[in-house]
């Protein structure tokens, strides 16, 4: 057929032509399985990251610019220039190289490609779906790909432990109640704190009986010779007074004690030997050495009351009379005091009663503390034969709340003696400080 001859129509139909050569129509499109979509995506997506980075991907070659490939003599062609092989790795370090120079273009990019392609799912095992867009970034290593999880193990439940019984103690382990015995010491709790009543001598000391009573006091005793002799002035004028003992007087003469408690006179604590230091010493020295005496009273008159304390000298401390409240005392000061016991240089035995005796009526008010001794002053017993009348006519002379203390009946027979031991706190009279002190 000559080459310009028109085909006929029949001729012309695709189905009947046979396609040959360069020319030939090309076939239909096969219809592309997940894989191949997802492959083509890839490779649409690796085109755009590229395009969009401005990186130069060689494009692939024919086959008489392959490399290695021979001339048309035979002859092999050499290496040379840009006709030089790429390494295998060169597009991938290429894609590299932009995404790390561009970052900004190549999420643009990668953003762009994941809006058309993340319709196109990839099916797992699992039966989850990933898009295009996330195998595509695993593809150049823009994330990394997920680790598979291998599914926790199941750890068998521990079998239940039967509970044992609570185990019971033995009769030794179990402590056995405290016997309450004679000899079982008792644990002391913490000392509460002491208040001491407000009091217009030193230290809340007493300076006054707090009402019209004159209170006599009589210290150091008792002594032998003296002390009878004042039991004797104060029972003919019924008048009631405080001896404060001291307990190594009272230990020698307990008669003595006994005697003055029978009288309904007051007992008073002076200390064991007349310590002139006790109020500096610590509590619990303090309230040992008042325990032991007010024990040697106690041992001469069982059951007698020690309502007071003095301090010898008066040297009170707040310590102190804290101390000797808490044991049940209220101390005493005074407020006349005619220095019996002191005799200067020169001073005669008459002139020693007649300054007693003046100085007593001079100081002495009604609610006033008279201090006197009747520990080997025989001075004083002289001066208060005079002075006991005049006190009676002028003052109601007395202990205010004093209430004579039951004492042993028989003063001829010596009491056994006691251990010494403190005593429980006994109630104190009601002494109240005087309003006219001064």
């Amino acid at each position: 057929m000559p080459p310009h001859t028109p085909l006929s129509p029949a001729s012309m139909s695709r189905a009947d032509s046979r396609p040959t050569g360069r020319h030939r129509a090309p076939d239909e499109a096969a219809p592309q399985v997940p894989a191949q979509r997802v492959a083509s995506g890839i490779k649409g997506l690796r085109t755009a990251i590229v395009e969009a980075s401005g990186a130069v991907v060689p494009a692939p070659r024919s086959a008489r610019h392959r490399a290695g490939s021979y001339r048309s003599d035979g002859a092999a062609r050499k290496r040379s220039g840009a006709h030089r092989a790429p390494a295998a790795n060169q597009p991938v370090e290429t894609l590299l190289r932009a995404a790390r120079s561009r970052p900004q273009v190549l999420l643009g990019a990668l953003v762009a490609a994941g809006l058309l392609l993340t319709a196109v799912p990839i099916p797992q095992d699992s039966g989850e779906s990933t898009s295009v867009m996330t195998a595509a970034a695993e593809a150049v290593g823009v994330i990394d790909k997920p680790v598979e999880k291998k599914p926790a193990e199941s750890k068998p439940e521990p079998e239940a432990v039967q509970a044992l019984p609570a185990a019971r103690p033995s009769p030794a382990a179990t402590p056995a109640p405290a016997r309450s015995t004679p000899d079982a010491r008792r644990t002391e709790s913490k000392p509460e704190k002491v208040t001491v009543p407000a009091g217009d001598g030193p230290f809340n000391s007493l300076r006054t009986t707090g009402s019209r009573v004159v209170m006599l006091s009589f210290d150091d005793g008792p002594d032998p010779q003296e002390t009878p002799k004042i039991l004797d002035l104060l029972e003919k004028h019924q008048v009631k007074a405080v001896f404060c003992l001291v307990g190594t007087q009272a230990r020698r003469h307990p008669d003595l004690v006994r005697r003055i408690a029978e009288a309904g006179h007051v007992l008073c604590n002076h200390t064991w030997s007349h310590d002139l230091k006790i109020g500096t010493k610590k509590p619990d020295q303090i309230r040992a050495d008042l325990g032991r005496t007010n024990a040697a009273i106690r041992a001469a008159a069982p059951g007698v009351a020690i309502p007071y304390f003095r301090a010898p000298g008066g040297n009170f401390t707040d310590r102190l009379v804290t101390t000797a409240y808490g044991d049940g005392m209220t101390s005493l000061y005074w407020e006349v005091d005619p220095r019996d016991w002191e005799h200067p240089e020169g001073e005669t035995s008459e002139q020693h009663v007649k300054r007693i005796v003046a100085q007593v009526k001079k100081e002495t008010r009604p609610g006033a503390i008279v201090l006197s001794h009747d520990f080997n002053q025989p001075d004083t017993t002289t001066a208060y034969t005079e002075l006991l009348p005049w006190l009676v006519s002028n003052f109601e002379i007395g202990v205010p709340g004093a209430e004579p203390a039951p004492a042993t009946p028989s003063p001829s027979t010596p009491a056994p003696e006691t251990p010494e031991t403190p005593e429980a706190p006994e109630a104190t009279p009601s002494l109240s400080p005087s309003v006219s002190a001064t």
